[in-house]
C-alpha cells in the first residue's frame, strides 16, 4: 500500500510540474547563467584539483541546483494549506509517509531533469567527463533533493506564512553554498575556512562528485560522500515523516 499510495501522490504532483513548462526551464536558469558567464573565467586557472575547470565547476552547479530548488519546495505546502488541500488529504487513508515521499520524489525527478539540461549545456561549452561519473553525479543530486525537500516540507508544516518561511530558508541556503565549496574548492581558501567547511555535509558531496567527474570512483572523498548523502537522506525523510504525522498532513 505504501508503494501504491506513493505512486498516486507522485503522479499527481508530477503532472502538475509537467504542465508548467516555464517553471521546469526557469529552475535551471541561475546555474546556467553561472555556467555561461562564470565558467569561462576559470579556464586555465590553477584550481587545486584534478581535471579541468569545468570538472570542478559543473558538479558544484548541479548541487547548487538541488540546494536552492529543494530548500524552497516547502512553499507549495504553505500554499496548499491556504487552499485547503492539506486538510482534504488529512481525511484520506493515504499513508503519511507516502504523502511525503510522493512529493520529494517529484522534486528529485524535476531536479535530475534540470541537471541533465545543465550537463548538456556544459558539454557544449567544453566539459569532458566519463559517463559513469556524470550518472553518479545525478545520483547525488537526487539524494540531496530528497533530503532537503523533506526538511523543507517539514519546516513549511511548522510555519504559517511565506513571510516566515523565506527568511529561514535563506538563512540556511547562503551559508551552505559559501561553506560547501560549490563554486570553487575550499582548499583554495585559508586553512581556517577549509576546516570550517568540513562541518558542512554538502562539502563531502561536492568533493565526491568532483572525483567522479575525473573518473576517480574509489577515493576517500567518494566513500564519505556516499555515506553522508545516504545518511542525510535517511535522517531527513525520518524527520519529515514524523512532522507530517504529528501535524496531521
Amino acid at each position: 500500500m505504501l508503494l501504491h499510495d506513493t505512486a498516486i501522490v507522485y503522479g499527481r504532483y508530477l503532472r502538475q510540474s509537467l504542465r508548467s513548462h516555464f517553471a521546469l526551464l526557469f529552475g535551471v536558469l541561475m546555474p546556467l547563467l553561472y555556467l555561461v558567464f562564470f565558467g569561462p573565467l576559470l579556464t586555465g586557472l590553477p584550481l587545486g584539483g584534478r581535471g579541468s575547470s569545468w570538472q570542478v565547476l559543473v558538479p558544484g552547479l548541479l548541487l547548487q541546483l538541488g540546494l536552492f530548488g529543494a530548500l524552497f519546495a516547502g512553499f507549495m505546502i504553505i500554499l496548499e494549506n491556504g487552499q485547503g488541500v492539506v486538510e482534504r488529504m488529512r481525511v484520506t487513508p493515504v499513508s503519511r509517509l507516502a504523502l511525503l515521499l510522493g512529493r520529494v520524489l517529484r522534486e528529485a525527478t524535476v531536479f535530475v531533469f534540470q541537471a541533465v539540461l545543465l550537463v548538456l549545456a556544459a558539454l557544449a561549452m567544453g566539459l569532458r567527463a566519463p559517463l559513469a561519473g556524470i550518472l553518479i553525479g545525478f545520483g547525488f543530486v537526487a539524494l540531496l533533493t530528497v533530503s532537503l525537500a523533506s526538511l523543507s516540507y517539514a519546516l513549511a508544516m511548522k510555519v504559517r506564512t511565506p513571510q516566515e518561511f523565506g527568511p529561514l530558508v535563506n538563512a540556511v541556503s547562503m551559508p551552505s553554498m559559501l561553506l560547501s565549496g560549490l563554486m570553487l574548492p575550499m582548499t583554495l581558501g585559508p586553512a581556517w575556512l577549509d576546516v570550517l567547511s568540513h562541518f558542512m555535509p554538502f562539502r563531502y558531496l561536492v568533493d565526491a562528485m568532483r572525483d567522479a567527474y575525473v573518473g576517480a570512483y574509489t577515493t576517500d572523498h567518494m566513500l564519505y560522500g556516499v555515506l553522508v548523502a545516504v545518511g542525510f537522506a535517511v535522517v531527513a525523510v525520518t524527520v519529515g515523516t514524523r512532522v507530517f504525522r504529528t501535524a496531521g498532513a
